[in-house]
């Protein structure tokens, strides 16, 4: 796989400062039952990484002493780990909100048995991927067969009551281009999500959330070796929207990697981006926090101020 640091780390993206912490993303390993041409963690059945029991047992110390509202866990797949639960459990007792960033098509795997039960019974809200409505286009980008899989995911978290509008259970979905383009306006294609998914499959949801795909990884080696690099880079810069700035995710959320390293974001995390200055690691923020530290960037940040802007909540700016 092609490295795209030694392009992006050359930057003159704006300087930015953290607010406070609203949100801990912790990564909590690379192991996935999928393994996605966008994505940007490198994840797949092959993988071993996964965050140690003495890190997991930190993490609910870490909510409660910097009074953070959200955990957002993600990996890989996160409930390929065997704490997976406990930590949800934990977190949940705290009255913490967590967000499961979830495949779908974990909910069918052997050992994952009631699975989607669990999330509904502990309120956990779904960030679900389905990159489009068509099977083609999803089994092009995530492997054959996932489609059909997700559809039924939907439908039994749908069954839990997940997405429904008199429901408590909140089922966002989320949307990645194909290729080097930036997403469509996210208002418009939520609208046609709504009328596919419920038209042809009897599916409801809470939100879509578009994501602009970061030049990292497997996408950004991807663009390298296709010639595609330097082109999209400029499509981003072209889109640049300075009101994105103030909304931008590395802004509220510190983001822990499978080792407990902090970086200011996810893509950050891939690029081994630390957090500037000497809070470096989970177990620092039992004394410290992150709040008015400046922020690592390089040229990647492009990709979230780009046009509607983007982030883990998707767009950022004007969706009409």
């Amino acid at each position: 796989m092609l490295s795209t640091i030694e392009l992006l780390e050359v930057t003159d993206f704006p300087s930015l400062q953290r607010a406070q912490t609203q949100t801990l993303q912790v990564n909590l390993g690379y192991r996935c039952n999928q393994t996605c041409v966008h994505c940007h963690v490198n994840a797949g059945p092959n993988r071993t990484e996964m965050m140690d029991d003495a890190l997991i047992d930190l993490i609910p110390q870490v909510l409660k002493a910097r009074d953070i509202g959200t955990l957002d866990l993600t990996g890989g797949a996160p409930e390929l780990h065997p704490r997976f639960r406990d930590l949800v459990r934990e977190a949940r007792a705290l009255g913490v909100n967590v967000i499961d960033r979830c495949n779908l098509t974990i909910l069918f795997e052997d050992d994952q048995e009631g699975l989607a039960e669990f999330l509904a019974e502990q309120q956990v809200e779904v960030v679900a991927s389905l990159p489009c409505y068509s099977v083609e286009n999803v089994d092009k980008q995530r492997g054959k067969g996932v489609f059909d899989l997700s559809i039924a995911g939907l439908q039994k978290l749908n069954a839990l009551g997940y997405g429904q509008p008199d429901s408590n259970l909140t089922l966002n979905l989320v949307y990645n281009p194909q290729g080097p383009s930036l997403p469509p306006p996210q208002q418009a294609l939520e609208a046609d999500y709504r009328r596919e998914l419920e038209e042809h499959f009897g599916i409801q949801f809470s939100q879509l959330f578009t994501i602009t795909n970061m030049p990292i990884k497997r996408f950004g080696s991807m663009l390298v070796s296709k010639g595609q690099f330097a082109p999209y880079m400029q499509l981003l810069k072209d889109n640049f929207s300075e009101a994105n700035l103030d909304n931008l995710m590395c802004r509220s959320t510190i983001s822990v990697d499978w080792q407990g390293r902090l970086y200011d974001c996810d893509f950050n995390q891939q690029l081994e981006l630390a957090v500037p200055g000497q809070t470096r690691t989970l177990k620092d923020l039992l004394e410290a926090d992150l709040d008015g530290h400046s922020i690592c960037t390089a040229d990647h940040c492009y990709g979230c101020t780009a046009g509607q802007g983007s982030s883990c909540g998707g767009a950022l700016g004007d969706s009409a």
